[in-house]
């Protein structure tokens, strides 16, 4: 359907654009050394594309995009291949072979299930990270002198770094420098993770570590992340207030949906109490919050071997179901609570 020209310069274009996010225009492939072209020469085969549908044109006088149909025909015939490098699909193999974030899908999918079964939004707080404990450390290389760091804690959350190393470091020395960390920082507070264990750890790796350097640098990165004040939201069924009567008015819903898709950063933490034991409920204007005035919020702690570490709750309209949501959330908070302390228990091992 296309001429070996065309098809070299509609590549190209996929490719300059994908880079870019701009227009391409002919003085830029003129410029490719793989075009022996002239800039007239590709201006006329890029209008030639254009009326067989695989380039628009933005704006007058301005380069080309490549359109649905150019990019299709790129997929289709044009993109190279490429192999992967045996140092990713090693990784990816890794990552892959790993269930370290086992712990963080159940607390995510528990938002998922108390919507279905209550027909309400849920809310679901992940494990605190000042509650957690360090369980262990792994480095995966990705990349010429790159690695990712990946942190696992006592319920299961799982953060990751990208870290540089050192040219000349050899696997030997990072195994062993995965083993100190893990030695020394197994069962450690996360909290104590940037004060007095940094301290000792930065001198008894400056006199062991030939590369110590590499792994201040990796103890530098797990300490930013995450966050010990962060809370993990998880939002289940927030269009399910549209199904409610009383919110299908949009300028009274929005509020809300705003607030849920803002999640990580409205405050929406507080909504959903763990200071308090048991079942909490809070009616209309019982909530300080005013976009919740004209809500309900039932609310249940799960512990870890009886520290509070996370909490859930339903969002839904005043005229709730109380017996049914109330009974939903305490089956679900003691599981919540058998398995994180049992994951807890594994960990401790």
């Amino acid at each position: 359907m296309l001429t070996p020209r065309q098809k070299l310069i509609l590549s190209a274009i996929v490719e300059n654009y994908v880079r870019s996010a701009e227009p391409v225009g002919s003085r830029t492939l003129s410029k490719n050394q793989d075009f022996n072209l002239s800039p007239a020469t590709i201006r006329n085969e890029m209008a030639d594309l254009e009326e067989l549908g695989f380039l628009d044109q933005p704006h007058t006088s301005a380069g080309r995009i490549p359109s649905q149909k150019g990019y299709r025909y790129y997929v289709d015939n044009l993109q190279p291949s490429l192999d992967l490098d045996s140092v990713t699909v090693h990784a990816l193999r890794e990552l892959f072979r790993q269930r370290m974030d086992e712990m963080e899908r159940v607390v995510q999918q528990t938002s998922v299930v108390l919507s279905q079964l209550t027909q309400y939004t849920a809310i679901v707080l992940g494990p605190q990270v000042n509650h957690e404990k360090i369980h262990h450390i792994q480095l995966i290389p990705i990349g010429h002198n790159k690695a990712v760091a990946i942190l696992v804690t006592d319920t299961g959350r799982v953060s990751n770094r990208q870290v540089q190393l050192s040219e000349d470091i050899s696997s030997d020395e990072v195994t062993k420098m995965v083993e100190l960390l893990n030695n020394r920082l197994h069962g450690v507070a996360m909290t104590r993770l940037k004060s007095s264990v940094y301290r000792e750890l930065a001198t008894e790796m400056a006199n062991t570590l030939e590369h110590y350097e590499d792994a201040i640098a990796l103890l530098n990165e797990l300490g930013k992340v995450p966050d010990v004040d962060s809370t993990k939201v998880y939002v289940g069924g927030a269009m399910q207030m549209l199904d409610q009567p009383e919110f299908r008015d949009v300028d009274k819903v929005r509020p809300l949906l705003e607030m849920f898709e803002r999640a990580d950063s409205s405050g929406l933490e507080r909504v959903v109490t763990m200071n308090s034991p048991g079942i909490q409920v809070r009616i209309g204007l019982e909530n300080n919050n005013p976009t919740l005035q004209d809500c309900t919020v039932i609310s249940a702690a799960y512990t870890a071997a009886g520290q509070p570490v996370g909490s859930i709750g339903i969002i839904g309209p005043t005229r709730m179901n109380y017996g049914r949501v109330i009974q939903i959330l305490d089956v679900v908070s003691h599981a919540l609570t058998a398995t994180m302390t049992q994951r807890m228990h594994g960990n401790s091992g």
